[in-house]
């Protein structure tokens, strides 16, 4: 009882383990005849590769994590390997932390792969804790990911009983070492040496450290502060006798901005009206923050719970309530008013920091025009987003693969677009072509070259840049390219490389080719 007289309810903590977390998200980027393979998630170590996680085929045939990659190969040559994705895995995590807010108030992630959550006083509104915890297991289950929930009062029950307890385990409050006792000491989350130490105690479950006297364990532990070297403190924790910190993951709202209307509206020309107060005000809520919106949703609420939502995305982030108006016109034309909309909200669900810039001084007036990615906005809006594509850098020194044609807006990967070359010309040729070149010696500088039936004399050249197949995906047989920038004669100015070395080991002569010209 408190003070006041209320009985507290006891809390409720589930945690909620992903055994497989990084292995189930490769296989939603993968199709199903590659993710019927033996595969491995592996990364470098000192001694060599190490696995990190394995799918249902590797695990048959013996892999496991934490294996050295040689050994698995020595089970199962064949199995396929793949680089693991820590930090791809760890914002996977933390966008299925902040989803499981559905079920409770608040929630954390909780290691690499699993999540503690908060449901205190609100189990029964899914039909009790057995309910809840299997609702819990099932919708992840329907996002692709294996679960294990497990309910206790403190998170390091929860913990234990979600790693080492039965599916949807419930820690008995009044007796918890009655659920708990059973479970081994790996289940106190030690270190791996502090594990070794007790077992060779005989002390295998944490039923037995309650049976030892509590001063013996604290003068063998004695000066261990930390609790995951220190059984005593875990133990501790794990009955709720010292608390454990928790720091929740919270969202931060996106900005928003809200219409709610005296009279349901039924006609297009009020609710343009009703987008442009709201374009005028979303703008303000972004300036206040110093961001821009790359991707807007809007959701019309009807009298009769309908909800109509638009969505659209833009190719760079941007905070011009005219430019809002026009994309979202040609998207509110099939919108149905049923009895009324009587709610119009916008959202702006992917904001970004925008620059200020700062405007003419001047009594001159300014005069708008349309940038390119307005007009790419109006161009995907009309015909669809995938429908247009533009060059964007790719992360390669090699000249044709060093950009691609993508969707306006993407998002380019990490390490992409950022390379950084010598003088390249403008006009690239799709493929580059073969010429014949007269050279002084075989490492010499091209004198003159036939292209396309005709003869050019080369007056001056600089070079030669070196440029080396990328040996992580080209075959041993691709050789190196040394380019020359030349110009002829006639004052006009060619990119040509030569396609090899003469005795590299990797063909007959050099072949020459003229891949680009400059302006």
């Amino acid at each position: 009882m408190t003070e006041t007289g209320f009985l507290m309810p006891r809390r409720e903590i589930v945690s909620i383990w992903l055994p497989f977390l990084a292995i189930d998200r490769w296989e939603h980027q993968v199709t199903s005849d590659i993710a019927a393979h033996a595969t491995v998630l592996t990364i470098e170590s000192a001694h060599g590769p190490r696995i990190t996680a394995a799918n249902e085929a590797a695990r048959q045939a013996g892999a496991r994590a934490g294996q050295r990659l040689v050994d698995a190969r020595a089970l199962h040559p064949g199995i396929n390997t793949v680089s693991a994705d820590i930090e791809g895995d760890r914002k996977m995590l933390e966008r299925m932390t902040l989803w499981t807010q559905r079920w409770g108030p608040w929630s954390m992630t909780d290691g690499l792969d699993a999540m503690l959550l908060d449901v205190t006083g609100a189990s029964h509104l899914r039909g009790g804790a057995k309910a809840l915890l299997r609702e819990i297991a099932q919708s992840c289950e329907r996002r692709g990911f294996q679960a294990r929930p497990a309910m206790a009062a403190t998170a390091g029950a929860a913990w234990a009983l979600s790693h080492y307890g039965e599916l949807y385990a419930i820690a008995d409050n009044d007796n918890p070492l009655l659920t708990l006792g059973t479970l081994p000491v790996s289940a106190l989350r030690l270190d791996a040496a502090i594990e070794t130490v007790l077992r060779r105690l005989g002390l295998k479950r944490i039923g037995d450290l309650q049976r030892v006297p509590r001063q013996d364990l604290a003068r063998r532990f004695r000066g261990h502060r930390n609790p995951q070297t220190n059984p005593l403190i875990r133990l501790d924790q794990l009955l709720g006798k010292v608390p454990e910190p928790m720091v929740p993951l919270n969202r931060e709202d996106p900005p928003r901005v809200t219409r709610r209307l005296m009279e349901p509206i039924l006609h297009r020309s009020l609710l343009d009206q009703i987008m442009r107060d709201l374009a005028d005000d979303m703008v303000r809520e972004l300036e206040a923050k110093r961001l821009g919106t790359r991707r807007l949703e809007m959701r019309a609420y009807r009298v009769d719970g309908e909800v109509a939502v638009r969505h659209l995305e833009m190719s760079e982030a941007a905070r011009n309530a005219s430019h809002i108006c026009r994309l979202f016109a040609s998207k509110l034309d099939d919108v149905q008013a049923g009895f009324g909309i009587d709610q119009v909200d916008l959202i702006s669900t992917w904001s970004l920091p925008v620059a200020l810039s700062q405007a003419e001084i001047g009594d001159e007036q300014q005069i708008e025009g349309t940038s390119l990615p307005q007009m790419l906005d109006r161009i995907c809006a009309r015909l669809g987003k995938g429908a247009v594509r533009i060059p964007a850098a790719a992360n390669s020194h090699v000249p044709e693969r060093s950009y691609r044609l993508s969707i306006p807006g993407e998002v380019i990967g990490p390490g992409q677009g950022e390379m950084q070359f010598y003088s390249r010309p403008l006009k690239l040729l799709e493929r580059a072509e073969r010429i014949a070149v007269v050279y002084a010696t075989p490492e010499g500088v091209p004198r003159k070259f036939r292209w396309r039936g005709r003869l050019h004399d080369i007056a001056r050249s600089e070079g030669p840049e070196r440029v080396a197949p990328e040996w992580w995906k080209e075959r041993s047989h691709v050789r190196l390219r040394d380019y020359y920038r030349i110009e002829d004669d006639g004052g006009r100015r060619y990119w040509i490389y030569r396609d090899g070395i003469a005795g590299d080991g990797r063909g007959g002569a050099p072949d020459w080719y003229l891949h680009g010209m400059f302006p």
